[in-house]
């Protein structure tokens, strides 16, 4: 039955992850594409400031593929893959949960798993690095931006988790509710407490060496030798809109993974309920939310 769970959350993640991209080229796309035109104008002028400082610039590096081919086929076929694999992962998830949260029902369980997918994958690494658009971030910092953002990553789906066995752990005594917000307070001090030891991007050492002490790797204004701005820093309008977009399309795509991975996973348990499962264990995983 697992990989029948597996094969649906797959088929599931496709279509969400095509809903994503969708929602993403409608709203997210302008803003991307006057990120790109600020970042060529803003090298315009620093190529400018160059060369009346005496130095040679660097020559731009060819473009691997155009701007229409990204725009459509590379996000759009990168969002698909990226939604298939978080399908695998959820059904996964949604197969290790059943039968050992309590009597919930398959749909329920089903959107309470693609919620758990949203903060833990997605919302809360968002919160301590959020995502940014194209001409933001300096190519020296990559890596570390990379690292820091996985590490944000694992710790947040690991103390869910451990979140959720804790909830379990203190039903018993304290009754579900409490406990759920016994668990949820454990969570949201340890994750605040691991936000606050991780770094800013600004503050990374290459960022301090080279730009100074600053929050993010947000452009600021370029400035010639005089201190007179000759062009101006990244748009906050560019950035928020951005940022609100990116997180509508996860939003898109791990709802839409819950609500079409739901009545699969209904039905399916429903037929191995009605079959009568030879295992026992596997009984015990369909029978708590086939019912109800």
């Amino acid at each position: 039955m697992e990989k029948r769970l597996i094969l649906r959350g797959v088929l599931a993640g496709a279509v969400a992850g095509l809903l994503a991209f969708l929602f993403a080229r409608i709203f997210a796309e302008p803003v991307i594409g006057r990120a790109i035109d600020y970042e060529s104008g803003r090298d315009a002028a620093q190529t400018v400031l160059d060369k009346a400082a005496g130095l040679t610039p660097e020559a731009p590096g060819p473009d691997i593929f155009s701007r229409t081919i990204q725009a459509n086929v590379g996000i759009g076929v990168g969002m698909v893959f990226f939604g298939m694999a978080m399908g695998a992962l959820f059904a996964i998830a949604y197969a290790i949960c059943l039968g050992r949260v309590g009597r919930v029902r398959a749909r329920t369980l089903a959107m309470l798993v693609a919620l758990a997918g949203f903060l833990g994958f997605y919302l809360v690494p968002f919160v301590k690095y959020p995502a940014n658009p194209p001409s933001i971030g300096h190519p020296d910092t990559i890596k570390d931006r990379g690292n820091l953002y996985l590490v944000m990553v694992a710790c947040s789906i690991v103390f869910l988790i451990l979140a959720v066995w804790l909830g379990r752990r203190l039903a018993d005594r304290f009754g579900n509710w409490n406990a759920t917000l016994l668990a949820a307070l454990g969570y949201v001090v340890v994750i605040g407490v691991v936000m606050a030891i991780l770094p800013s991007l600004g503050e990374l050492a290459v960022n301090v060496q080279e730009y100074g002490h600053h929050a993010t790797e947000t452009p600021l204004p370029l400035t010639d030798t005089k201190g007179a701005i000759v062009y101006p820093g990244f748009p906050a309008d560019d950035l928020f809109s951005f940022r609100f977009y990116s997180v509508g399309a996860q939003l898109v795509l791990w709802g839409a993974l819950g609500l079409l991975f739901a009545p699969m996973a209904e039905r399916l348990l429903a037929r191995e309920a009605g079959r009568g499962t030879t295992e026992p264990s596997a009984r015990a995983r369909v029978e708590p939310v086939a019912g109800a």
